[in-house]
């Protein structure tokens, strides 16, 4: 790290100095020492009053039942802060008070407290933006720091002295200034790219004209572009130079090539299903024993639920280099298949009647294609046959709507007398043969 020792020091000095002069003034007797006796009497009420009234507020919220969601979450964000809004209220009032009755002096510290309070209420409100919890701290102590520095007019030494905090590649010098206004600027940008890819995404996803693989596709080219501009906006405006690590992001881009090619190959995997429009949300797709629909496209898998609850997660590889049946690819209509057979003393043409009729009584069976029978074979017993049926529903499942088709079997060969034989063996015993009998066990 190369810095100006001196010039670092003296910065230091400066700002511990007019710290030192600042704690001394409020230690001797006088209005100063009495605004801030105020200012912690005032905390202490805020407190004392939150106390007393938080039960009761927490209490009065249990009773609207007809509020909506977001009213509540609003309230509940209002109550967790009542004691530092209880505290902006009262510091305001005693300012505005003691303005009038007594000179401006006498309130200095009392409008400072006040507005340094405002200004970190308003900061905890707006950071309710950010939804993941790491990063609204983050932002929340960011923006604290900064509006205490700017309340007490000390923005400009804070800024000489991270500008001195630098590190040098060639003629590229990256200070600790610029690159926290590059993570506020970029912040910002990507927090507003967010709130505009997530209600441009809910439109797309609205639009019924639209298929769903190409809504995923707009939605995820929408993300990526509104993001990457806004990272590259970010970084273009405090002055930050790409092309000075032009070679270490090729360098960095080889390596990541070489040890991410699963990754990589993923997301090129899962463009082409978006594209070529082979699976999408809500098709019923077999892969290998996994049987359910499509869930979610993601950008490195697609999920996939079963009919007993469970999600697989497939890479998006895997769909493009095996063998998928997808069951509803051009259509929704699918075609089972089941076999039986009967006893050969049993009229074939009155089965195959018989087997159509049990399988039409099916709720799930489709009468715009009715079912068919043929005999396939003699067996060694019985007398082979398949039943073929058709259904739009493959989400529903498949083998309970088989069991019920061979339950309808079942009643109807019962009702009309048709008989489903089962292997028989006899055994014959030549002559002069002699048979024993095992032994009793013990």
């Amino acid at each position: 790290m190369e810095a100006d020792p001196i010039s670092l020091m003296d910065q230091v000095q400066a700002l511990a100095d007019q710290a030192l002069v600042f704690l001394q003034g409020m230690t001797r007797p006088g209005w100063r020492l009495y605004q801030i006796g105020i200012v912690l009497a005032l905390a202490l009420l805020a407190e004392l009053a939150a106390w007393g009234l938080r039960g009761r507020f927490h209490d009065w919220l249990r009773t609207r039942e007809g509020w909506p969601r977001w009213r509540l979450r609003v309230a509940l964000i209002l109550l967790r802060r009542l004691r530092l809004i209880l505290f902006v209220l009262a510091a305001w009032a005693v300012t505005l008070v003691m303005r009038e009755v007594t000179w401006p002096s006498r309130s200095y510290l009392i409008g400072i407290a006040a507005t340094l309070a405002t200004a970190w209420l308003g900061v905890g409100l707006a950071a309710r933006l950010v939804r993941n919890v790491v990063l609204r701290r983050m932002v929340s102590w960011a923006l604290w720091i900064y509006v205490t520095f700017y309340v007490l007019n000390l923005t400009d030494e804070a800024a000489a002295l991270l500008d001195d905090l630098a590190i040098s590649f060639g003629e590229m010098r990256l200070s600790a200034l610029t690159l926290l206004k590059a993570a506020v600027l970029t912040g910002i940008l990507f927090a507003a790219a967010r709130i505009v890819a997530r209600n441009s995404a809910a439109r797309i996803r609205a639009d019924e004209d639209i298929s769903p693989s190409m809504r995923v596709l707009m939605v995820k080219i929408l993300q990526v572009s509104l993001y990457g501009l806004a990272i590259f906006i970010g970084v273009q405006a405090v002055g930050f130079d790409l092309t000075g690590l032009a070679f270490l992001s090729g360098a960095i881009g080889v390596g990541l090539g070489f040890g991410l090619q699963k990754v990589v190959s993923n997301l090129v995997s899962g463009f082409i299903i978006l594209l070529d429009k082979s699976i999408k949300p809500g098709d019923v797709i077999s892969l290998g024993e996994t049987f359910g629909w499509i869930n979610q496209l993601g950008a490195r898998y697609v999920s996939v639920v079963t009919r007993d609850g469970k999600e697989y997660l497939i890479p998006n590889e895997d769909l493009i280099t095996s063998r998928v049946v997808n069951w509803s690819h051009s259509n929704e209509f699918v075609r089972l298949d089941i076999y039986f057979g009967t006893s050969y003393g049993d009229d074939p043409h009155k089965v195959r009647e018989i087997a159509v009729e049990a399988a039409a009584t099916v709720d799930r069976v489709l009468a715009a294609r009715p079912p068919v029978c043929h005999i396939v074979g003699f067996g060694d017993s019985s007398v082979d046959y398949i039943l073929r049926f058709w259904i739009v529903d493959p989400t529903q499942g498949l083998t309970n709507v088989r069991g019920n088709v061979y339950l309808a079997l079942w009643d109807a060969f019962e009702a009309n007398g048709v008989t489903i034989p089962f292997p028989q063996r006899e055994v014959k015993l030549l002559e002069g043969s002699q048979v024993r009998s095992a032994p009793a066990p013990d």
